[in-house]
């Protein structure tokens, strides 16, 4: 027998805000949101959701969206999902629950997407030294492809993944995370070296009451404000899964999630039509409205089976992904090196975010010669099928990165040659991305060498 069309568990609608949704979406993690909807091991159910925003920033000409935005509710997800077996036995703490990606796009009549730096002072990105102006690329898709009028030149085919999907952290848990992270916020800015490198980025995003959104509890319900307290924010990935960024999560890829509350309460959210490895604007893949198909299974026991703690409790465990066979084919790349020295020239010690950002800063640089802004391949590379990995960590004192990106993506040939880089007017690249002003005091980093 043919298997019956995949059952709409949790529906958007577009014209209406994430709190006004049939099944109202959440913003934060907590064990006392309840689920929204079930759904049996074994089923292909679909999930709705918006992009990240809730449909604040616009397909226009105007960056001034990006510039102002609120990030206190990021991100709206779809979500819970209570699992139960084929005996209608929830899913318990300890189990693994296997998530499949059926399959997954952009909702009908919203096939379009957005990629951006935030304002240096609001959010910030990997590059917010160099790029402290809010910058904005509206994308539209054609079939599996995506185009930009802000950059020219330029089409490739998109891996659709959910930059976030997650179970349900325990009390436990939760405390954990909130008591790590206030820690970090306290003492970082004088133990970690880091913060002089990728400045003004913020140490952790702690729980705040403000944007908070969590499902059916209503604001100014009873419980809802301390909840609201010590729910933790969405923004970083954690043991529960969450916020990964794994570009190539697409169709066919399986997640095997820990398992911390009863039923497991699983969300997603944070659709991406195309993503870079690293996601280096921090709002740096094409973000859009979308879909996923999915289908669950429970290993009981699973944890304690597959998953080795890497802290002082059981708890302290994280996903493991499978991915799937899907994937676009490039048979020809140019890669980029970094190195651990920075741009002043100082010395890091085997420092792997300093490596790999040197690698994009001379990815940035190289492209600019053919007719590119800056600001254009700084939100290409955080949105292209370009491949970023730690090539070397062990060889001190120079960690060593890489950033590969594949060239068939350009309508022109951008490979080093014998003579000089072609100019002409076929390489000038206008219009540019849209972009705001930066009233900020923060110094800009320059890199003396570079291409101005």
């Amino acid at each position: 027998m043919a298997p019956t069309t995949p059952r709409l568990v949790i529906p958007i609608d577009l014209k209406k805000k994430p709190w006004e949704q049939n099944q109202p979406l959440h913003n934060r993690w907590h064990p006392q949101i309840p689920p929204v909807a079930d759904v049996k091991v074994g089923e292909v159910f679909r999930v709705e959701m918006v992009d990240w925003t809730g449909g604040a920033v616009k397909d226009d000409d105007c960056a001034i969206d990006i510039k102002f935005i609120d990030l206190s509710p990021v991100h709206y997800l779809s979500g819970p999902i209570r699992v139960l077996d084929k005996d209608g036995i929830p899913a318990k703490p300890g189990d693994l629950l296997v998530v499949e990606i059926c399959n997954l796009g952009p909702l009908p009549g919203d096939e379009w997407g957005f990629t951006a730096s935030f304002d240096r002072e609001n959010g910030g990105g990997f590059l917010t030294d160099h790029f402290p102006s809010a910058t904005k690329a509206i994308w539209y898709f054609e079939g599996i492809f995506a185009y930009s009028p802000h950059i020219p030149g330029v089409r490739f085919p998109g891996l659709t993944h959910p930059g976030i999907i997650g179970t349900a952290p325990s009390m436990e848990l939760l405390n954990i995370w909130n008591e790590r992270e206030r820690e970090l916020e306290k003492n970082g800015h004088q133990t970690l070296k880091l913060c002089e490198v990728l400045h003004s980025r913020p140490l952790a995003n702690l729980p705040t009451t403000k944007g908070c959104l969590l499902g059916k509890i209503p604001v100014g319900t009873a419980g809802w404000e301390t909840i609201a307290k010590e729910a933790a924010r969405t923004i970083p990935g954690r043991e529960n899964g969450g916020n990964c960024d794994i570009k190539n999560l697409s169709r066919g890829s399986k997640i095997y999630l820990p398992v911390f509350v009863e039923g497991a309460n699983f969300s997603t959210g944070d659709m991406h039509f195309s993503q870079g490895d690293g996601e280096i604007a921090f709002c740096g893949a094409i973000e859009m409205s979308g879909f996923l198909e999915l289908k669950c299974e429970i290993i009981r026991g699973g944890m304690k089976e597959y998953l080795t703690p890497m802290g002082p409790t059981p708890l302290h465990v994280n996903p493991i992904f499978e991915i799937g066979p899907v994937e676009p084919r490039f048979s020809e790349w140019l890669v980029f090196e970094g190195i651990s020295v920075d741009e002043s020239g100082r010395q890091h010690y085997l420092d792997a975010s300093v490596a790999y950002k040197r690698a994009v800063l001379n990815a940035i640089d190289y492209l600019s010669k053919f007719g590119y802004s800056k600001e254009q391949v700084y939100l290409l590379l955080s949105c292209c099928p370009c491949e970023g990995r730690i090539s070397g960590i062990v060889d001190s004192p120079n960690a060593l990165a890489t950033l590969a990106i594949p060239t068939a993506i350009f309508d022109q040939d951008i490979r080093p040659k014998i003579g000089k880089v072609p100019v002409g007017p076929r390489l000038v690249r206008k219009p540019d991305v849209l972009r705001c002003t930066y009233d900020g005091n923060l110094p800009t980093t320059k890199n003396p060498a570079a291409s101005m």
